[in-house]
């Protein structure tokens, strides 16, 4: 099966929004945080409503099926860095979205950090284990449907939404244009 590489090719590219999935591409759930988070389970009174988990996995094979082509799109960690500076340049850390489908009130992406070191990371305080490159997000909750989702396991993960150019597709239109100017060269 193909695989394409998907890249910003210019700052106007990159993250639009976040989305609450039930099943997120990049297989990765994210974590409900509760007011303390301690060594032993203890009952919390007071919840902080907060997500945590991963927004994009650099080279994480994700399956796609276009017009009956089935193909592996994948996000470099260049990519996934650039895509995650862009993301808050464009202020966009409050656009949020449920299943893909709706625009959501009441989430703002608060905290955000690429892994830099797999072992020593805060992802793994928290049960994570992601690849170096990761981009991980915790975002507020203030919306009270999208928790009762949450609580009740109706949404898992984080999606993004966005445009990213495909590499492939790009050469394959690149090799079509030299094509094209070759024979308008040839018919002077």
């Amino acid at each position: 099966m193909k695989l394409r590489a998907l890249v910003i090719e210019n700052e106007k590219d990159g993250i639009d929004a976040i989305s609450v999935v039930d099943r997120p591409a990049i297989e990765s759930d994210f974590i409900a945080l509760s007011s303390q988070v301690e060594v032993e389970l203890k009952e919390v009174n007071v919840e902080k409503k907060i997500l945590m988990g991963a927004a994009l996995i650099p080279n994480k094979k994700i399956y796609r099926k276009e017009n009956n082509e089935e193909f592996y799109v994948f996000f470099s960690e260049q990519t996934v860095r650039k895509a995650s500076e862009l993301f808050f340049i464009n202020n966009n850390q409050s656009n949020a979205t449920q299943q893909h489908e709706k625009e959501i009130d009441g989430m703002t992406v608060t905290e955000s950090w690429i892994v830099e070191d797999k072992e020593k990371d805060k992802s793994k305080l928290y049960g994570f284990d992601v690849p170096v490159g990761t981009w991980m997000i915790s975002m507020k909750c203030n919306n009270d449907s999208v928790w009762e989702d949450v609580k009740s396991g109706k949404v898992k993960g984080f999606s993004i939404e966005g445009f990213f150019a495909d590499k492939m597709q790009m050469k394959e239109e690149q090799n079509l244009i030299e094509q094209i100017k070759k024979i308008l060269e040839n018919e002077n």
